[in-house]
């Protein structure tokens, strides 16, 4: 899995994008949300140190796992993001446009936090990504 994972993160050109988002989200508070494979093998392999997380986030934390350690991030569990008020949230998942879509309509519908993925897929595969559904 993490060979797929690493040809998979060079094939998105990741670090140029992490680069970015380090430019574009400096002094921004950051809560990821996804916690599995591909959270646990960019957390491994790449410097996330110039995010400002607050936390990690994931369906499967429950609200007595909150303040918790999960990679060293405070754990938050998904229904109470929004009580932390972050500037951002990234979306830590392969297939991320109906969670990013979710929670725009409906979690941070309200507020000015802006959703975007931790790592980006190219465009096309983003269509056939979305056609595919």
């Amino acid at each position: 899995m993490s060979a797929d994972l690493r040809e998979h993160l060079e094939y998105i050109k990741f670090e140029k994008y992490l680069n970015k988002l380090n430019k574009k989200l400096k002094n921004k508070s950051v809560i990821i949300y996804g916690s599995g494979s591909l959270f646990q093998y960019i957390k491994e392999h790449y410097d996330l140190s110039k995010l400002n997380i607050t936390g990690v986030s994931d369906m499967k934390f429950t609200p007595e796992m909150e303040g918790q350690e999960f990679l060293g991030y405070k754990i938050i569990p998904k229904d109470k993001m929004t009580q932390y008020n972050p500037d951002v949230v990234l979306v830590s998942t392969l297939k991320y446009v109906s969670i990013i879509e979710d929670f725009e309509l409906n979690i941070f519908d309200k507020t000015k936090t802006r959703v975007y993925p931790l790592a980006r897929i190219p465009f096309w595969d983003l269509v056939k990504e979305i056609w595919s559904k």
